[in-house]
């Protein structure tokens, strides 16, 4: 079996919008993550939560 040279296995998003090579990190409550990633689609409905927040906040 042969192999590809540089294969791309960067994470491709949903939209035509590109994602950002590093990732935005937190600290939340003990047991939050695990509630979180129990959510169906929780990155991106995160992604929109976070992108309603600056729109209204401002940023």
């Amino acid at each position: 079996m042969t192999f590809k040279k540089n294969p791309k296995l960067d994470a491709l998003p949903f939209n035509e919008d590109l994602f950002d090579t590093l990732p935005v990190g937190f600290k939340v409550k003990k047991g939050v993550k695990d509630k979180l990633k129990s959510v169906h689609n929780w990155q991106e409905r995160l992604r929109e939560i976070v992108d309603n927040l600056i729109e209204n906040i401002g940023g």
